[in-house]
This record gives structure tokens, sequence and C-alpha cells, in this order.
């Protein structure tokens, strides 16, 4: 299994990007949003990936958290959701987004994917919603094995690594977007442990922090927390 590869950028397309990793060339497919944040061609990148393998097909995708590589695992275990399918959805939310979306029920949201019709966003929801909070929990976790912020990419090395150190691009854009997706995540995953520590279920606490988070994206885990009781007190 390839977990992560780090190398220099050859060229890269409409839906991938092909990676020299010390003279052999990687293909590696991406959503649009991880592709608009990658640097030129003959700059340093790191990308998690995963592997899909097939009887006739080997594919990389690749993903600049580890939380957006769970989400697209657990994606595509949803009948009728391929690859594709599952980079179309992170490509149009995001990993944070598919998080609140398929947390609330919005259909709407997963639906406003390239090719994602009706039937199959409200498969998403259902087949999901409750192992979304699993996936919550578990940005804090990914967080922590990537470390405070995204680390640079060697300057002058090329190498295939499966490491948990978290890649990044020598665009500061770039690593500023996945600093922020990594810290959205930890947060939540606080506030989530927090409410659990409470005596709150996964479901309700995770609707509630998914709710807090899309009114508040830019909060602290103690700001999120206390929105989050308050949409858990009871009304009336």
């Amino acid at each position: 299994m390839i977990g992560k590869i780090s190398g220099r950028v050859e060229y890269r397309t409409t839906d991938h990007v092909l990676i020299d990793v010390n003279g052999v060339g990687y293909v590696v497919y991406c959503s649009d949003r991880v592709l608009a944040t990658l640097p030129p061609a003959g700059e340093a990148v790191a990308l998690y990936t995963d592997l899909l393998v097939r009887e006739d097909l080997l594919q990389l995708f690749g993903f600049t958290t580890l939380f957006e590589k769970e989400w697209h695992r657990l994606l595509m275990s949803v009948q009728g959701i391929g690859a594709k399918a599952s980079l179309a959805i992170l490509g149009t939310l995001g990993a944070d987004g598919v998080s609140r979306a398929i947390t609330l029920g919005d259909v709407t949201a997963i639906k406003a994917a390239k090719g994602i019709g009706p039937k199959t966003a409200q498969r998403v929801v259902i087949e999901l919603k409750d192992k979304a909070p699993e996936i919550m929990a578990l940005g804090g976790t990914l967080s922590q094995a990537m470390g405070d912020a995204p680390a640079e990419a060697p300057a002058s090395e090329d190498v295939i690594d499966d490491s948990d150190v978290a890649p990044s691009r020598l665009r500061s854009g770039a690593s500023a977007s996945g600093a922020a997706a990594q810290a959205a995540a930890s947060v939540q995953a606080d506030a989530l442990s927090a409410l659990g520590n409470l005596g709150y279920g996964p479901s309700e606490a995770a609707q509630a922090v998914a709710e807090a988070a899309g009114e508040m994206p830019d909060a602290e885990a103690a700001d999120l927390i206390r929105t989050a009781l308050k949409l858990l007190a009871p009304k009336g």
C-alpha cells in the first residue's frame, strides 16, 4: 500500500497530477479542490494517497489531509459511489463540508456534486449518518498524527513515504489551506469529545457540533462547545 507520495510536479490536468519520484512518474487522481492547491510544475509536493486495486487497474488517489482520505474511503463504501463520485463530493464540499452535510442529513448539499443524483445523495446520507460521528471524532487523532501544521515537502529529496508526516506544498496558500482544514477537524473532534463526556450520545453530539461549526467555521473548541450545548438544550 502506498500511503503517501512526495516528489515534484511533472504536470497536472483536469483530474490528475503526475508526480516525479526519483525518475519514476506516478499518476495521482485528485479532486478539483486538491488540484487547485498544487504548486506549478517543477516544485515539490506531497499527498496522502489511497490505492485502488482491481484485476486490470491500479489507481492512486491523492488528498491533502488524512481526514479527507478517510472520508474518501467511507464514501466509497456506499453502493453506487465509486472513486470518481467520491472525489466529486469532496471537491464540492471539502472533508469538513461532507461531515456537516451527512451529519445534518443535508441531501441537497451532497446532490450539488457533479454526477450525484438525488437518490444517490440520499443513500449517502442514510448509510453514513451513523458513521459520521466516528470520522469526526477521528479528526483529532489524525491531526495529532499530522502535527500542529503541515510540514514542508523536502526541497531536495523525492521520496515515497508511507509515514504519518503531513504532506505539503511549497506554495504558502496550499499549506495554509491544509492547516485550516486540519485545525477545523481537530477543533470539532475536541468539541465532540467534550459533549460525549457530558453524557450526550454520538449522533446528537455530532449533529450539534456540525450545526455549530456551520454557524461558526473559525470558532475555537470552547466556543463550539458552548454553541452546541445551546443547540442541545431543551426547547421551551
